[in-house]
């Protein structure tokens, strides 16, 4: 069965594998999927050939982006404990990234000029380069996935008509960065209010002037902000039932996203209007992991049901007036928990490209993931943040060290 029925995929195939690989690259394909001639069952044989299928399509897009660093990527795909640092300047580092190799990505981005780590001249300087690391970000995330965005609108001027006090304003970052988000290629689905309580000064209101024209701006909530990718992709994908090639495009289920119509009349599942399978790459993984190991807990979901959502900011400053997490501005927990659960499995690989207190390796680590954290600054947090991993890691997984792997991209 398992010989006959392989052949005959690739039989019916055949004409589509020859537009898909060169001939070289063709012979490759076929010694890599030898192994399936083992399988006995159909479905196996149909699954195993279309993750094959799906593998080499993906490396041959991956090849055509030629900035890749080796030795980087070597790093990221070794298999360790799933905790990775890199040191070094985000955008340059995901410039030397292999595309589509980032299963899911969450972050807060520095605001303008709002810490001592983050200052720019202006706000067109702060969006310029902020738009070079969203595009690297794009190519970089995998197609078909999610990008979590976390930022706060400030009170600050924009310097760029006056630099006086009177040029101060509220900046809305969210709606900037939606437009920039786009301009790179990213659909904008959704907009979650963080409600953060009570604001912690009275730096933004009236203060000692009960008058008109003295109310300024308290910045008590911020967005997480949701993007999805959907890179337009052209490849004919086999059919998940039959597992053939002979299938021909059909509408976009959403802007970018591809889907297919199975042509193969020998299918086994027709409608019946004689219609084929009607499927997409995004389908094709959703649906393969609708599995009790990939469930996500039904309280987790009731507390992310409206799009207004409150916690507190993380406490970092102790009773004694010490930053215990050793960073400024350090990421709460719910935020890339929610990106983890939502928006990836176990196994794959998370990034935060603004690593700072490395919350989201910490979270992706706790939940079977992979994390990867980008961070700039090592001098100034590398010793806090690896005392801080360490902290929330050993109790959890009972152990006496926690390996925490290393990058330093600035070196190489």
């Amino acid at each position: 069965m398992s010989k006959n029925y392989l052949k005959k995929i690739l039989n019916i195939s055949e004409p589509y594998l020859k537009k898909s690989f060169s001939k070289g690259r063709l012979e490759e394909f076929f010694d890599a999927i030898n192994f399936i001639y083992n399988f006995k069952k159909r479905e196996d044989i149909v699954k195993n050939f279309s993750d094959k299928y799906i593998e080499f399509i993906k490396e041959d897009y991956q090849r055509q982006y030629q900035g890749t660093n080796e030795k980087l990527n070597n790093f990221l795909e070794k298999k360790d404990d799933g905790v990775k640092i890199v040191w070094g300047d985000c955008y340059n580092t995901m410039k030397a990234m292999k595309s589509e190799s980032i299963h899911c990505m969450v972050t807060s981005p520095p605001y303008y000029n709002a810490r001592d780590y983050s200052n720019w001249k202006n706000m067109d300087d702060y969006f310029r380069d902020m738009q070079n690391i969203i595009k690297e970000a794009y190519r970089v995330l995998d197609n078909h996935r999610v990008f979590v965005f976390n930022v706060g609108d400030v009170f600050d001027n924009d310097n760029l008509k006056t630099e006086s006090v009177w040029g101060k304003r509220r900046l809305p970052l969210g709606a900037y960065f939606i437009k920039i988000f786009e301009e790179e290629g990213f659909t904008f689905v959704d907009d979650f209010i963080w409600d953060k309580g009570e604001v912690q000064s009275e730096r933004h209101k009236n203060g000692d002037k009960p008058y008109p024209f003295y109310q300024y701006p308290a910045n008590c909530y911020e967005h997480i902000l949701i993007f999805h990718k959907h890179r337009l992709d052209e490849t004919r994908y086999p059919c998940p039932v039959c597992g053939t090639l002979k299938v021909n495009g059909n509408t976009q289920s959403e802007i970018g996203l591809r889907s297919w119509e199975c042509k193969n009349f020998e299918c086994f599942e027709r409608s019946k209007s004689n219609r084929g399978k009607r499927f997409s790459l995004k389908t094709l993984t959703t649906q393969s992991h609708q599995e009790k190991e990939y469930g996500i807990p039904e309280e987790f979901i009731k507390k992310w049901r409206r799009d207004i959502i409150k916690f507190s900011p993380v406490i970092k400053i102790n009773s004694k007036g010490e930053n215990t997490l050793g960073h400024t501005a350090p990421f709460p927990e719910n935020i890339p928990e929610f990106a983890v659960r939502m928006y990836s499995y176990k196994g794959e690989k998370v990034l935060d490209p603004f690593g700072g207190s490395f919350t989201s390796i910490i979270i992706a680590k706790k939940l079977d993931r992979i994390g990867i954290g980008i961070e700039l600054n090592k001098r100034m947090f590398r010793e806090a943040s690896l005392k801080n991993i360490k902290k929330n890691l050993l109790t959890l997984f009972d152990k006496k060290d926690i390996k925490i792997s290393e990058y330093d991209h600035e070196k190489q």
